[in-house]
């Protein structure tokens, strides 16, 4: 079993180094994002001590808030703790309200917004790569026809 979740975490956080730290910047207005905690893995999963790092980072919404089309570096579960929160992937629209929880891949993209008059508070927890600095969202790419 302990070999299925290390293959497991293992594919996941593949894609963050393939990917690399982009240094794009997603388009976002009204959104900022705070780390709260950040810290080294570390434990009886031996495997994967010093090679990955557990984000809490609590990011608002202000009125009319969004952030663009991007996907991340890996991934994480999302609380939202305050307001309501207008998630779009694949197509498919989830308003998300106080209490609920979500799970985010990292290689799928997404759009994010705050379609009220109040502001919305998440709290996201994501796994990085040990060595990635700076936010965990990389836009898009944009690709001519």
């Amino acid at each position: 079993m302990r070999v299925l979740l290390v293959a497991f975490l293992a594919g996941l956080l593949g894609l963050a180094n393939a990917v690399g730290q982009q240094s794009g910047a997603v388009e976002k207005k009204g959104q900022t994002a705070t780390t709260k905690l950040e810290h080294p893995v570390s434990g009886h999963l031996t495997e994967l001590n010093g090679k990955y790092k557990l984000r809490v980072s609590e990011v608002i919404y202000e009125p009319g808030g969004y952030i663009g089309e991007h996907h991340h570096a890996g991934p994480g579960i999302r609380m939202v703790t305050e307001g309501e929160l207008t998630y779009i992937e694949a197509g498919k629209t989830t308003i998300y309200k106080p209490g609920d929880y979500f799970y985010e891949s990292g290689d799928m993209s997404h759009t994010v917004y705050n379609k009220t008059n109040a502001p919305v508070r998440l709290v996201n927890f994501e796994i990085l790569p040990a060595d990635w600095n700076g936010g965990s969202a990389i836009p898009i790419p944009m690709t001519s026809h």
